[in-house]
């Protein structure tokens, strides 16, 4: 498969970061647990390389908790605070706001010698799309001020929320670099329902899921739906086709189906806890 995404609205988006950047103290990196690299956008380590920064790892409840100890160990070797979370269940909220006071630390000090008092921390809230930035903010919040949405680009402007008299955040809509110059991070992101449905092929990016759970994780197809794993790709696609009843007229089997239920059914973590990329490769 080949992906490449780059909607008008995003080059705009980016034009306006490059300026609010001038307005805040820290970027805050929302990026999902199971694609830890591959779902930050390269473009915010030049935009945001004199601020602070803290990335999120987000839907952490859905990613192999070995690896993201693993990718927490290997952001924090690189100078980024850190913190796993899952923004819908609230589980490593209440750390988030400790990481910003721990971020901005030299900020806060540097205020406090020029006898600037309680001025707020002012933080950039950045992600690629369906990374659950809006579901963050919310839940930060405590109460709905950012649209959420299960598909890419339901934020759309810019907006300043106040969360307490230390912290004020930055909105910002969620960004895709222009090509992926690794056809294995669109293929990730593809999973993930960073790129819209609407535009791929569902039946190949199951086949890809395929490949990757036999090589990854071994023993997950077949104790989800009872096939035999040492069969090529398409042949356990019918397998799964036959197992979940995906069947068209005439009985015969719904391959199409059948790839949808396997995506829907990796997101929804109901294939069990799967990081895509690992810090050692």
């Amino acid at each position: 498969m080949h992906f490449q995404w780059y909607p008008g609205h995003m080059t705009k988006a980016k034009r306006q970061m490059q300026e609010d950047m001038k307005l805040i103290d820290l970027v805050i990196e929302l990026v999902d647990a199971r694609i830890p690299l591959g779902s930050r956008n390269p473009d915010i380590d030049e935009l945001g390389r004199n601020k602070a920064r803290l990335i999120l790892m987000n839907k952490a409840d859905l990613a192999d908790e070995r690896q993201t100890k693993a990718w927490m160990a290997y952001f924090q070797e690189k100078g980024y605070f850190t913190v796993k979370l899952d923004a819908r269940s609230k589980a490593g909220m209440k750390a988030i706001s400790e990481e910003i006071m721990k971020a901005c630390r030299e900020k806060i000090e540097r205020d406090r010698r020029r006898g600037i008092k309680n001025r707020p921390v002012r933080a950039m809230v950045v992600g690629i799309p369906n990374v659950g930035k809006s579901t963050f903010i919310n839940t930060y919040a405590g109460k709905a001020c950012a649209k959420t949405g299960n598909k890419p680009g339901v934020t759309k402007g810019k907006q300043w929320i106040k969360l307490n008299k230390n912290v004020e955040l930055l909105d910002t809509p969620g960004i895709l670099w222009p090509k992926f110059e690794d056809q294995e991070v669109g293929l990730h992101l593809a999973l993930i329902g960073s790129i819209k449905d609407e535009i791929l092929n569902i039946d190949e990016l199951s086949l890809e899921l395929i490949r990757i759970l036999k090589e990854k994780y071994p023993g997950v197809l077949q104790k989800r739906y009872g096939v035999e794993e040492d069969q090529a790709n398409a042949e356990l696609l019918l397998g799964i086709a036959v197992n979940r009843n995906c069947v068209k007229k005439g009985n015969e089997a719904d391959y199409s189906k059948a790839a949808a239920v396997v995506i829907d059914e990796f997101r929804g973590g109901n294939l069990g806890r799967i990081t895509l990329e690992f810090p050692e490769s």
